[in-house]
Protein backbone atom coordinates (compact mmCIF):
# COMPACT_ATOMS: atom_id res chain seq x y z
CA UNK A 1 0.00 0.00 0.00
CA UNK A 2 1.32 3.55 -0.69
CA UNK A 3 0.56 4.69 2.49
CA UNK A 4 2.32 2.15 4.21
CA UNK A 5 4.94 3.52 6.87
CA UNK A 6 8.47 2.31 5.32
CA UNK A 7 9.98 0.38 7.84
CA UNK A 8 12.77 1.99 9.94
CA UNK A 9 15.90 0.35 10.89
CA UNK A 10 16.02 -0.51 14.91
CA UNK A 11 19.28 0.95 16.09
CA UNK A 12 20.42 2.33 20.03
CA UNK A 13 23.32 4.80 19.03
CA UNK A 14 22.36 6.30 21.92
CA UNK A 15 23.41 3.88 24.13
CA UNK A 16 27.17 3.61 24.84
CA UNK A 17 28.85 -0.10 23.81
CA UNK A 18 29.64 -2.25 26.81
CA UNK A 19 32.83 -4.38 26.82
CA UNK A 20 33.40 -7.55 28.58
CA UNK A 21 35.31 -5.94 31.09
CA UNK A 22 32.84 -3.71 31.96
CA UNK A 23 30.21 -6.44 32.40
CA UNK A 24 32.37 -8.19 34.75
CA UNK A 25 33.66 -4.93 36.69
CA UNK A 26 29.68 -4.78 37.53
CA UNK A 27 29.36 -8.08 38.85
CA UNK A 28 32.03 -7.82 40.59
CA UNK A 29 30.59 -4.44 42.18
CA UNK A 30 27.31 -6.73 43.13
CA UNK A 31 28.80 -9.77 44.37
CA UNK A 32 31.03 -7.30 46.36
CA UNK A 33 34.42 -8.69 46.28
CA UNK A 34 33.16 -12.31 45.89
CA UNK A 35 34.94 -14.49 42.97
CA UNK A 36 33.28 -14.23 40.14
CA UNK A 37 33.97 -17.92 39.93
CA UNK A 38 31.81 -18.64 42.35
CA UNK A 39 28.68 -17.92 39.32
CA UNK A 40 29.66 -20.27 37.21
CA UNK A 41 28.06 -24.01 36.83
CA UNK A 42 29.26 -27.34 35.43
CA UNK A 43 27.05 -29.35 33.43
CA UNK A 44 26.50 -33.17 33.78
CA UNK A 45 28.66 -33.32 31.22
CA UNK A 46 31.41 -31.16 33.22
CA UNK A 47 31.34 -28.41 30.88
CA UNK A 48 32.26 -25.14 32.91
CA UNK A 49 29.25 -22.86 31.74
CA UNK A 50 30.05 -18.84 32.41
CA UNK A 51 27.38 -16.57 33.96
CA UNK A 52 27.21 -14.98 30.72
CA UNK A 53 28.06 -14.82 27.32
CA UNK A 54 28.83 -11.35 25.14
CA UNK A 55 29.79 -10.98 21.75
CA UNK A 56 33.60 -12.35 22.45
CA UNK A 57 31.91 -15.44 22.64
CA UNK A 58 31.51 -15.78 19.44
CA UNK A 59 34.87 -14.35 18.56
CA UNK A 60 36.63 -17.60 20.61
CA UNK A 61 34.36 -20.21 18.30
CA UNK A 62 36.06 -18.95 15.59
CA UNK A 63 35.15 -18.86 11.76
CA UNK A 64 31.97 -17.89 10.72
CA UNK A 65 29.07 -18.88 12.06
CA UNK A 66 26.75 -21.48 11.13
CA UNK A 67 23.87 -21.36 8.66
CA UNK A 68 20.76 -21.16 10.01
CA UNK A 69 18.85 -24.83 10.27
CA UNK A 70 16.07 -24.96 7.58
CA UNK A 71 13.05 -26.52 8.99
CA UNK A 72 10.73 -28.79 6.59
CA UNK A 73 8.19 -26.57 4.71
CA UNK A 74 5.07 -28.36 6.58
CA UNK A 75 6.88 -27.52 9.95
CA UNK A 76 6.93 -29.67 13.05
CA UNK A 77 5.02 -32.24 12.76
CA UNK A 78 2.78 -33.42 15.97
CA UNK A 79 3.10 -36.82 15.99
CA UNK A 80 1.57 -39.18 19.48
CA UNK A 81 3.26 -42.34 20.15
CA UNK A 82 0.95 -45.63 20.24
CA UNK A 83 1.95 -49.02 22.06
CA UNK A 84 0.17 -52.20 20.70
CA UNK A 85 1.40 -55.49 22.99
CA UNK A 86 1.89 -58.20 21.47
CA UNK A 87 -1.19 -60.39 20.12
CA UNK A 88 -3.01 -57.86 19.62
CA UNK A 89 -3.78 -56.75 15.60
CA UNK A 90 -3.33 -52.76 16.84
CA UNK A 91 -7.21 -51.55 16.03
CA UNK A 92 -7.65 -49.91 19.47
CA UNK A 93 -4.38 -47.55 18.82
CA UNK A 94 -5.16 -47.27 15.45
CA UNK A 95 -8.74 -46.10 16.26
CA UNK A 96 -7.30 -43.53 18.57
CA UNK A 97 -5.03 -42.26 16.46
CA UNK A 98 -6.71 -41.64 13.86
CA UNK A 99 -9.31 -39.25 16.10
CA UNK A 100 -6.02 -37.44 17.19
CA UNK A 101 -5.58 -36.57 14.04
CA UNK A 102 -9.27 -35.42 13.35
CA UNK A 103 -8.55 -33.53 16.51
CA UNK A 104 -5.18 -31.71 15.46
CA UNK A 105 -2.12 -34.33 15.81
CA UNK A 106 -0.35 -34.29 12.31
CA UNK A 107 0.59 -38.23 12.33
CA UNK A 108 1.04 -41.16 14.50
CA UNK A 109 3.69 -43.72 16.10
CA UNK A 110 2.97 -46.96 16.90
CA UNK A 111 5.41 -49.09 18.78
CA UNK A 112 5.04 -52.76 17.81
CA UNK A 113 5.65 -55.68 20.50
CA UNK A 114 5.17 -57.94 17.29
CA UNK A 115 4.59 -56.77 14.29
CA UNK A 116 2.88 -59.54 12.76
CA UNK A 117 0.08 -59.27 13.75
CA UNK A 118 -0.43 -55.64 13.30
CA UNK A 119 -3.49 -55.00 11.04
CA UNK A 120 -2.17 -52.83 7.78
CA UNK A 121 -4.58 -53.09 6.09
CA UNK A 122 -7.02 -51.84 8.94
CA UNK A 123 -4.30 -48.94 9.49
CA UNK A 124 -4.42 -48.04 6.04
CA UNK A 125 -8.47 -47.93 5.64
CA UNK A 126 -8.30 -45.47 8.70
CA UNK A 127 -5.12 -43.45 7.84
CA UNK A 128 -4.48 -43.91 3.72
CA UNK A 129 -0.80 -44.14 3.94
CA UNK A 130 -0.12 -42.39 0.98
CA UNK A 131 -1.50 -39.36 2.72
CA UNK A 132 -0.63 -39.76 6.03
CA UNK A 133 3.24 -39.11 8.05
CA UNK A 134 3.24 -43.06 10.09
CA UNK A 135 6.24 -44.22 12.46
CA UNK A 136 6.57 -47.98 13.25
CA UNK A 137 8.84 -49.12 16.06
CA UNK A 138 9.90 -52.72 15.63
CA UNK A 139 12.04 -55.29 17.19
CA UNK A 140 12.98 -57.51 14.78
CA UNK A 141 12.61 -58.29 10.91
CA UNK A 142 11.49 -54.63 9.60
CA UNK A 143 11.27 -56.26 5.99
CA UNK A 144 8.49 -58.08 6.76
CA UNK A 145 6.28 -54.88 7.78
CA UNK A 146 7.70 -52.88 4.62
CA UNK A 147 6.85 -55.55 2.57
CA UNK A 148 3.22 -55.70 4.19
CA UNK A 149 2.46 -52.09 3.90
CA UNK A 150 3.06 -52.01 0.15
CA UNK A 151 0.94 -54.78 -0.76
CA UNK A 152 -1.91 -52.48 1.05
CA UNK A 153 -1.88 -50.92 -3.07
CA UNK A 154 -0.25 -47.46 -1.21
CA UNK A 155 1.20 -44.93 -3.64
CA UNK A 156 3.55 -43.52 -1.08
CA UNK A 157 5.25 -44.04 2.34
CA UNK A 158 5.11 -41.36 4.32
CA UNK A 159 6.82 -41.71 7.72
CA UNK A 160 9.54 -44.09 9.15
CA UNK A 161 10.63 -47.34 10.24
CA UNK A 162 12.85 -47.93 13.63
CA UNK A 163 14.55 -51.22 13.98
CA UNK A 164 17.98 -50.27 15.51
CA UNK A 165 19.44 -54.03 16.33
CA UNK A 166 22.92 -52.57 17.56
CA UNK A 167 21.94 -50.23 19.74
CA UNK A 168 19.23 -52.21 21.23
CA UNK A 169 21.50 -55.61 21.50
CA UNK A 170 19.40 -57.50 19.21
CA UNK A 171 20.16 -60.74 19.39
CA UNK A 172 21.12 -62.14 15.27
CA UNK A 173 22.36 -59.25 13.96
CA UNK A 174 23.78 -61.13 10.87
CA UNK A 175 20.10 -61.11 10.27
CA UNK A 176 18.68 -58.08 11.41
CA UNK A 177 21.15 -56.39 9.23
CA UNK A 178 20.15 -58.32 6.04
CA UNK A 179 16.27 -57.33 6.61
CA UNK A 180 17.75 -53.64 7.25
CA UNK A 181 19.36 -54.08 3.57
CA UNK A 182 16.08 -54.79 1.92
CA UNK A 183 13.72 -52.82 3.78
CA UNK A 184 15.90 -49.66 2.68
CA UNK A 185 15.91 -50.66 -1.11
CA UNK A 186 11.85 -51.64 -0.74
CA UNK A 187 11.43 -48.08 0.17
CA UNK A 188 13.84 -46.35 -1.65
CA UNK A 189 11.27 -45.23 -4.46
CA UNK A 190 9.54 -43.51 -1.27
CA UNK A 191 11.12 -40.05 -0.37
CA UNK A 192 9.14 -39.55 2.44
CA UNK A 193 9.59 -42.40 4.13
CA UNK A 194 12.93 -43.22 6.30
CA UNK A 195 13.62 -46.90 6.88
CA UNK A 196 16.61 -46.68 9.23
CA UNK A 197 15.53 -44.63 12.59
CA UNK A 198 18.47 -44.86 15.06
CA UNK A 199 16.84 -44.73 18.36
CA UNK A 200 19.25 -42.42 20.14
CA UNK A 201 16.38 -42.20 22.15
CA UNK A 202 17.34 -45.26 23.76
CA UNK A 203 20.95 -43.54 26.26
CA UNK A 204 18.73 -40.34 27.18
CA UNK A 205 16.52 -43.16 28.75
CA UNK A 206 19.44 -44.62 30.81
CA UNK A 207 20.48 -41.66 32.04
CA UNK A 208 23.35 -40.80 29.42
CA UNK A 209 24.94 -37.41 29.59
CA UNK A 210 24.20 -35.37 26.73
CA UNK A 211 27.77 -35.67 25.13
CA UNK A 212 27.25 -39.47 25.49
CA UNK A 213 24.26 -39.22 23.65
CA UNK A 214 25.84 -37.76 20.67
CA UNK A 215 29.09 -39.28 20.61
CA UNK A 216 26.91 -42.89 20.77
CA UNK A 217 24.62 -42.23 18.49
CA UNK A 218 27.03 -41.38 16.07
CA UNK A 219 28.87 -44.58 16.78
CA UNK A 220 25.96 -46.55 15.40
CA UNK A 221 25.43 -44.37 13.02
CA UNK A 222 28.72 -44.92 11.58
CA UNK A 223 27.93 -48.61 12.64
CA UNK A 224 25.45 -49.11 10.02
CA UNK A 225 27.37 -46.77 7.40
CA UNK A 226 30.42 -49.23 7.34
CA UNK A 227 28.10 -52.58 7.01
CA UNK A 228 24.72 -51.63 5.52
CA UNK A 229 26.40 -51.25 1.77
CA UNK A 230 26.18 -53.65 -0.18
CA UNK A 231 25.69 -54.13 -4.78
CA UNK A 232 22.48 -52.75 -4.47
CA UNK A 233 22.96 -50.12 -1.64
CA UNK A 234 25.31 -47.09 -1.72
CA UNK A 235 26.41 -45.40 1.16
CA UNK A 236 24.54 -42.06 -0.10
CA UNK A 237 21.29 -45.03 -0.34
CA UNK A 238 21.60 -45.70 3.47
CA UNK A 239 22.37 -42.15 4.52
CA UNK A 240 19.18 -40.92 2.96
CA UNK A 241 17.39 -43.39 4.57
CA UNK A 242 18.64 -42.41 8.03
CA UNK A 243 16.30 -40.35 10.65
CA UNK A 244 17.18 -39.90 14.00
CA UNK A 245 14.83 -40.31 17.47
CA UNK A 246 16.24 -38.23 20.33
CA UNK A 247 14.72 -38.21 24.04
CA UNK A 248 14.79 -35.03 25.75
CA UNK A 249 14.88 -34.38 29.47
CA UNK A 250 14.18 -30.67 31.54
CA UNK A 251 17.04 -28.93 31.11
CA UNK A 252 16.11 -26.53 29.03
CA UNK A 253 18.79 -24.54 26.97
CA UNK A 254 21.35 -27.62 26.86
CA UNK A 255 18.51 -29.81 25.16
CA UNK A 256 17.96 -27.27 22.67
CA UNK A 257 21.64 -27.28 21.57
CA UNK A 258 21.97 -30.78 21.88
CA UNK A 259 19.92 -30.65 18.86
CA UNK A 260 21.77 -28.13 17.03
CA UNK A 261 25.00 -29.78 17.91
CA UNK A 262 23.58 -33.02 16.31
CA UNK A 263 23.08 -31.81 13.16
CA UNK A 264 26.01 -30.04 12.76
CA UNK A 265 28.55 -33.87 13.72
CA UNK A 266 25.69 -35.59 11.53
CA UNK A 267 27.06 -33.59 8.67
CA UNK A 268 30.33 -33.86 9.71
CA UNK A 269 30.24 -37.46 9.96
CA UNK A 270 28.12 -38.14 6.72
CA UNK A 271 30.77 -35.80 4.72
CA UNK A 272 33.65 -38.78 5.87
CA UNK A 273 31.39 -41.29 4.24
CA UNK A 274 31.30 -39.16 0.75
CA UNK A 275 28.02 -38.37 0.94
CA UNK A 276 26.76 -35.47 -0.79
CA UNK A 277 26.34 -32.55 1.03
CA UNK A 278 22.19 -32.20 0.29
CA UNK A 279 22.03 -35.50 2.22
CA UNK A 280 24.42 -35.05 4.55
CA UNK A 281 22.79 -31.75 6.24
CA UNK A 282 19.39 -32.93 5.78
CA UNK A 283 18.47 -34.52 9.05
CA UNK A 284 15.53 -35.62 10.04
CA UNK A 285 15.21 -35.71 14.03
CA UNK A 286 12.07 -37.12 15.90
CA UNK A 287 12.25 -36.21 19.07
CA UNK A 288 10.63 -37.71 22.21
CA UNK A 289 9.94 -36.12 25.50
CA UNK A 290 12.25 -39.09 27.83
CA UNK A 291 10.63 -41.79 30.03
CA UNK A 292 13.80 -41.04 31.99
CA UNK A 293 12.83 -37.60 33.64
CA UNK A 294 9.12 -39.09 34.35
CA UNK A 295 7.92 -39.34 38.17
CA UNK A 296 4.84 -40.86 39.89
CA UNK A 297 5.34 -38.92 42.90
CA UNK A 298 3.01 -35.32 42.65
CA UNK A 299 2.91 -36.66 38.78
CA UNK A 300 1.13 -33.43 37.52
CA UNK A 301 4.83 -31.72 37.31
CA UNK A 302 5.61 -34.15 34.50
CA UNK A 303 3.17 -31.90 32.35
CA UNK A 304 5.66 -28.86 33.29
CA UNK A 305 8.66 -31.19 32.19
CA UNK A 306 7.36 -32.21 29.04
CA UNK A 307 6.40 -28.48 28.00
CA UNK A 308 10.11 -27.66 28.26
CA UNK A 309 11.27 -30.78 26.78
CA UNK A 310 8.76 -29.86 23.54
CA UNK A 311 9.67 -26.66 23.64
CA UNK A 312 13.82 -27.36 23.58
CA UNK A 313 13.01 -29.96 20.75
CA UNK A 314 11.03 -27.37 18.53
CA UNK A 315 13.54 -24.24 18.98
CA UNK A 316 16.22 -26.64 18.52
CA UNK A 317 15.15 -27.63 15.23
CA UNK A 318 13.06 -31.25 15.70
CA UNK A 319 10.86 -31.82 12.59
CA UNK A 320 8.77 -34.16 14.85
CA UNK A 321 7.96 -34.05 18.60
CA UNK A 322 5.90 -36.87 20.61
CA UNK A 323 4.89 -35.71 24.31
CA UNK A 324 4.49 -38.78 26.45
CA UNK A 325 1.20 -38.51 28.77
CA UNK A 326 1.67 -37.60 31.89
CA UNK A 327 1.00 -40.47 33.93
CA UNK A 328 2.11 -43.01 31.38
CA UNK A 329 4.16 -44.89 34.09
CA UNK A 330 1.33 -45.93 36.51
CA UNK A 331 -2.10 -45.55 34.17
CA UNK A 332 -2.95 -47.55 31.08
CA UNK A 333 -3.70 -45.12 28.26
CA UNK A 334 -6.45 -43.08 28.80
CA UNK A 335 -8.22 -40.06 26.56
CA UNK A 336 -7.64 -37.03 29.51
CA UNK A 337 -3.94 -37.87 29.59
CA UNK A 338 -3.72 -38.54 25.64
CA UNK A 339 -5.72 -35.38 25.68
CA UNK A 340 -3.27 -33.03 27.35
CA UNK A 341 -0.36 -35.17 25.74
CA UNK A 342 -1.83 -34.09 22.16
CA UNK A 343 -2.68 -30.50 22.97
CA UNK A 344 0.93 -29.04 24.18
CA UNK A 345 2.29 -28.76 20.88
CA UNK A 346 -1.14 -27.15 19.47
CA UNK A 347 -0.74 -24.92 22.10
CA UNK A 348 2.95 -23.89 21.05
CA UNK A 349 2.01 -24.27 17.11
CA UNK A 350 -0.69 -21.99 17.47
CA UNK A 351 -1.32 -19.84 20.37
CA UNK A 352 2.44 -19.23 21.15
CA UNK A 353 3.32 -19.34 17.38
CA UNK A 354 6.65 -21.58 17.53
CA UNK A 355 7.84 -22.58 14.50
CA UNK A 356 7.13 -19.58 12.66
CA UNK A 357 10.89 -18.53 12.75
CA UNK A 358 13.86 -20.06 11.16
CA UNK A 359 16.37 -21.42 14.09
CA UNK A 360 15.41 -18.94 16.99
CA UNK A 361 18.40 -20.16 19.29
CA UNK A 362 20.90 -18.83 16.60
CA UNK A 363 23.27 -15.71 16.94
CA UNK A 364 22.86 -16.81 20.83
CA UNK A 365 26.17 -16.10 22.31
CA UNK A 366 25.73 -18.61 25.25
CA UNK A 367 23.61 -21.55 22.83
CA UNK A 368 26.31 -20.89 20.17
CA UNK A 369 29.21 -21.19 23.07
CA UNK A 370 27.23 -24.27 24.11
CA UNK A 371 26.25 -25.66 21.07
CA UNK A 372 29.81 -25.56 20.16
CA UNK A 373 31.31 -27.30 23.39
CA UNK A 374 28.70 -30.37 23.42
CA UNK A 375 29.82 -30.58 19.57
CA UNK A 376 33.59 -30.69 20.21
CA UNK A 377 33.03 -33.30 23.48
CA UNK A 378 30.65 -35.79 21.35
CA UNK A 379 33.20 -35.62 18.82
CA UNK A 380 35.67 -36.83 21.07
CA UNK A 381 33.56 -39.58 23.07
CA UNK A 382 32.59 -40.94 19.55
CA UNK A 383 35.96 -41.20 18.45
CA UNK A 384 36.94 -42.67 21.57
CA UNK A 385 34.46 -45.54 21.03
CA UNK A 386 35.94 -45.93 17.46
CA UNK A 387 39.18 -46.62 18.56
CA UNK A 388 37.90 -49.23 20.86
CA UNK A 389 36.49 -51.25 17.67
CA UNK A 390 33.47 -48.65 16.95
CA UNK A 391 29.80 -50.34 17.88
CA UNK A 392 28.66 -53.33 18.73
CA UNK A 393 32.37 -53.99 19.44
CA UNK A 394 32.45 -51.18 22.29
CA UNK A 395 28.87 -52.53 23.78
CA UNK A 396 30.38 -52.85 27.07
CA UNK A 397 32.24 -49.89 27.10
CA UNK A 398 29.23 -47.58 25.95
CA UNK A 399 26.85 -49.54 29.12
CA UNK A 400 29.32 -49.03 31.57
CA UNK A 401 29.46 -45.49 30.47
CA UNK A 402 26.02 -44.80 31.20
CA UNK A 403 25.86 -47.11 33.75
CA UNK A 404 28.17 -44.27 35.77
CA UNK A 405 26.22 -41.27 34.25
CA UNK A 406 22.89 -42.72 35.67
CA UNK A 407 24.86 -43.48 39.19
CA UNK A 408 26.20 -39.82 39.29
CA UNK A 409 22.09 -38.45 38.52
CA UNK A 410 20.77 -40.99 41.30
CA UNK A 411 23.25 -39.55 43.58
CA UNK A 412 22.59 -36.27 42.80
CA UNK A 413 18.84 -36.54 42.95
CA UNK A 414 19.31 -38.03 46.52
CA UNK A 415 21.34 -35.55 47.93
CA UNK A 416 18.87 -32.74 46.67
CA UNK A 417 22.01 -31.34 44.60
CA UNK A 418 19.66 -32.28 41.47
CA UNK A 419 15.90 -30.82 42.06
CA UNK A 420 13.14 -32.67 40.92
CA UNK A 421 10.08 -30.77 41.89
CA UNK A 422 7.65 -32.96 44.05
CA UNK A 423 9.77 -36.05 44.68
CA UNK A 424 13.26 -35.20 45.94
CA UNK A 425 12.32 -31.17 46.90
CA UNK A 426 8.42 -29.94 47.50
CA UNK A 427 6.82 -32.54 47.99
CA UNK A 428 3.24 -33.13 48.66
CA UNK A 429 3.31 -35.21 51.74
CA UNK A 430 -0.56 -34.99 52.08
CA UNK A 431 -0.55 -36.61 48.33
CA UNK A 432 -3.07 -39.46 47.57
CA UNK A 433 -2.05 -41.86 45.22
CA UNK A 434 -5.15 -42.17 42.23
CA UNK A 435 -3.48 -45.80 41.55
CA UNK A 436 -2.75 -49.15 43.52
CA UNK A 437 0.96 -48.62 44.83
CA UNK A 438 0.60 -52.51 45.41
CA UNK A 439 -0.19 -53.54 42.30
CA UNK A 440 2.19 -51.05 40.88
CA UNK A 441 5.37 -52.40 42.38
CA UNK A 442 4.35 -55.59 41.33
CA UNK A 443 3.68 -54.72 37.64
CA UNK A 444 6.36 -56.00 35.44
CA UNK A 445 5.43 -53.02 33.33
CA UNK A 446 6.89 -50.56 36.03
CA UNK A 447 9.76 -48.71 34.63
CA UNK A 448 12.50 -49.33 37.40
CA UNK A 449 15.28 -47.79 34.73
CA UNK A 450 13.69 -43.83 35.51
CA UNK A 451 15.80 -41.43 37.21
CA UNK A 452 13.69 -40.71 39.96
CA UNK A 453 12.66 -44.62 40.93
CA UNK A 454 14.67 -45.38 44.25
CA UNK A 455 13.42 -42.32 45.48
CA UNK A 456 9.54 -43.04 44.52
CA UNK A 457 9.75 -46.67 45.32
CA UNK A 458 10.44 -45.86 48.84
CA UNK A 459 7.57 -43.37 48.88
CA UNK A 460 5.56 -46.20 47.11
CA UNK A 461 6.84 -48.69 49.73
CA UNK A 462 6.20 -46.62 52.95
CA UNK A 463 2.97 -45.58 51.76
CA UNK A 464 1.90 -49.51 52.12
CA UNK A 465 3.25 -49.71 55.40
CA UNK A 466 1.36 -46.52 56.59
CA UNK A 467 -2.05 -47.62 54.87
CA UNK A 468 -1.73 -51.54 56.26
CA UNK A 469 -0.81 -50.32 59.91
CA UNK A 470 -4.22 -48.03 59.69
CA UNK A 471 -6.09 -51.43 58.39
CA UNK A 472 -4.12 -53.56 61.11
CA UNK A 473 -4.42 -56.84 59.08
CA UNK A 474 -1.95 -59.58 59.73
CA UNK A 475 -0.50 -59.66 56.52
CA UNK A 476 3.40 -58.41 55.86
CA UNK A 477 5.32 -57.49 52.81
CA UNK A 478 8.87 -57.22 51.35
CA UNK A 479 9.66 -54.70 48.71
CA UNK A 480 12.48 -54.99 46.52
CA UNK A 481 14.09 -51.41 46.46
CA UNK A 482 17.19 -52.23 44.29
CA UNK A 483 21.24 -52.37 44.33
CA UNK A 484 22.47 -49.30 45.90
CA UNK A 485 19.29 -48.20 47.59
CA UNK A 486 19.96 -47.87 50.88
CA UNK A 487 22.92 -45.18 50.25
CA UNK A 488 20.81 -43.24 48.22
CA UNK A 489 18.34 -43.43 51.37
CA UNK A 490 20.53 -42.12 53.82
CA UNK A 491 21.87 -39.55 51.57
CA UNK A 492 18.16 -38.33 51.08
CA UNK A 493 17.90 -38.44 55.11
CA UNK A 494 20.99 -36.88 55.94
CA UNK A 495 19.80 -33.89 53.92
CA UNK A 496 16.39 -33.53 55.98
CA UNK A 497 18.54 -33.26 59.22
CA UNK A 498 20.51 -29.87 60.41
CA UNK A 499 24.45 -30.52 59.68
CA UNK A 500 25.26 -31.01 63.48
CA UNK A 501 22.88 -33.91 64.23
CA UNK A 502 23.92 -35.86 61.04
CA UNK A 503 25.16 -38.96 61.77
CA UNK A 504 27.13 -41.70 60.55
CA UNK A 505 26.26 -45.32 59.39
CA UNK A 506 26.96 -47.60 61.62
CA UNK A 507 28.43 -50.50 58.97
CA UNK A 508 27.72 -50.07 55.35
CA UNK A 509 26.17 -52.99 53.67
CA UNK A 510 28.40 -54.90 51.48
CA UNK A 511 28.80 -54.48 48.02
CA UNK A 512 26.58 -56.38 45.58
CA UNK A 513 23.40 -56.68 47.88
CA UNK A 514 19.77 -55.80 47.56
CA UNK A 515 17.89 -52.88 49.37
CA UNK A 516 14.72 -53.96 50.83
CA UNK A 517 11.99 -52.98 53.04
CA UNK A 518 10.22 -55.37 55.60
CA UNK A 519 6.39 -54.14 56.21
CA UNK A 520 4.47 -55.72 58.91
CA UNK A 521 1.00 -53.83 60.39
CA UNK A 522 3.38 -53.02 63.38
CA UNK A 523 6.80 -51.51 61.91
CA UNK A 524 9.01 -50.98 58.65
CA UNK A 525 12.24 -51.76 58.59
CA UNK A 526 14.97 -51.37 55.89
CA UNK A 527 17.30 -54.00 55.38
CA UNK A 528 19.78 -55.62 52.51
CA UNK A 529 20.28 -58.97 51.67
CA UNK A 530 22.37 -60.80 48.94
CA UNK A 531 20.52 -61.71 45.50
CA UNK A 532 20.02 -65.25 46.68
CA UNK A 533 18.67 -64.63 49.78
CA UNK A 534 15.79 -62.44 48.20
CA UNK A 535 15.25 -64.85 45.67
CA UNK A 536 15.34 -68.04 48.08
CA UNK A 537 12.94 -65.80 49.93
CA UNK A 538 10.65 -65.57 46.76
CA UNK A 539 10.37 -68.82 46.18
CA UNK A 540 9.23 -70.41 49.32
CA UNK A 541 6.42 -67.59 49.65
CA UNK A 542 5.59 -68.41 45.95
CA UNK A 543 6.60 -72.07 46.33
CA UNK A 544 8.08 -72.53 43.40
CA UNK A 545 10.46 -75.43 43.68
CA UNK A 546 14.40 -74.92 43.56
CA UNK A 547 14.77 -76.64 40.21
CA UNK A 548 13.04 -73.74 38.34
CA UNK A 549 16.12 -71.93 36.90
CA UNK A 550 13.31 -69.60 35.09
CA UNK A 551 11.62 -67.92 37.99
CA UNK A 552 12.41 -64.39 38.29
CA UNK A 553 11.38 -62.57 41.86
CA UNK A 554 8.72 -59.71 41.76
CA UNK A 555 9.40 -56.74 43.23
CA UNK A 556 6.50 -57.16 45.95
CA UNK A 557 6.84 -60.31 48.12
CA UNK A 558 3.56 -60.71 50.35
CA UNK A 559 2.06 -63.17 52.67
CA UNK A 560 1.01 -63.76 55.99
CA UNK A 561 3.00 -62.19 58.51
CA UNK A 562 4.15 -65.14 60.39
CA UNK A 563 5.72 -66.53 56.95
CA UNK A 564 7.68 -63.56 56.26
CA UNK A 565 8.66 -62.78 59.26
CA UNK A 566 10.57 -66.34 59.25
CA UNK A 567 11.57 -66.06 56.29
CA UNK A 568 13.44 -62.91 56.81
CA UNK A 569 15.08 -64.14 59.77
CA UNK A 570 16.21 -67.64 58.60
CA UNK A 571 17.75 -66.28 55.11
CA UNK A 572 19.61 -63.75 57.12
CA UNK A 573 18.09 -60.38 55.93
CA UNK A 574 20.41 -57.73 57.77
CA UNK A 575 18.51 -54.25 59.10
CA UNK A 576 19.75 -51.05 58.09
CA UNK A 577 20.72 -48.94 60.73
CA UNK A 578 20.88 -45.11 61.64
CA UNK A 579 22.88 -44.01 64.51
CA UNK A 580 20.36 -42.57 66.57
CA UNK A 581 17.77 -43.21 64.26
CA UNK A 582 14.71 -46.00 63.80
CA UNK A 583 13.76 -47.49 60.93
CA UNK A 584 10.14 -45.67 61.30
CA UNK A 585 12.14 -42.50 62.04
CA UNK A 586 14.34 -42.35 58.97
CA UNK A 587 10.73 -43.69 56.65
CA UNK A 588 8.26 -41.06 58.51
CA UNK A 589 11.05 -37.92 58.18
CA UNK A 590 11.44 -38.67 54.71
CA UNK A 591 7.58 -39.07 53.97
CA UNK A 592 7.29 -35.62 55.22
CA UNK A 593 5.01 -37.10 58.16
Amino acid sequence: MADSPRPVPVSFTEFEPVTTAQWQQRLSRDLKGADLATLQWHTPDGLTMEPFYHREALEVLGGPLPPLLHTAPEGWRNVPTYQVPAKENGHAAIDRAAAAITLGATGAHFVLADASGFDVDYLHQQLPLHATYVGYTVHQNPSELVQRLLVTGTSSLQGFLSCDPITNHAPDLSLQLISLRKAIALTHPHPGFHALALNGAYFANRGGTITQQLGFLLAAAAAYLSELPSGLLSVADVAKAMQVQVGLNPSYFPEMAKLRALRRLWATLLHAYGVPAQIAEALPIFATTSSWSQTTLDAHTNLLRVTTETMAAVLGGADAVSVTPFDSVFHEPNEFAERLARNLPILLREEAFLGRVADPAAGSYYLETLTDKLASEGWGLFQKVEVEGGLPAAASMVALELHGAAQAQFHRIATGEQVVVGTNRFQNPQEKFDFNPKKLLRSKNFDSTRATYPTEVLRLATALHFERREKKNKRAAVVLLGPGTNQLILESFLRTLPHHERPELDAAHPEGTLSVLFSSPEEVTLMYATPTQFRELARVVYRVEPSDDTFVPPTLLTGDLATLQEGVRLYGFQEFTVQGYSTEDVLARLQGR
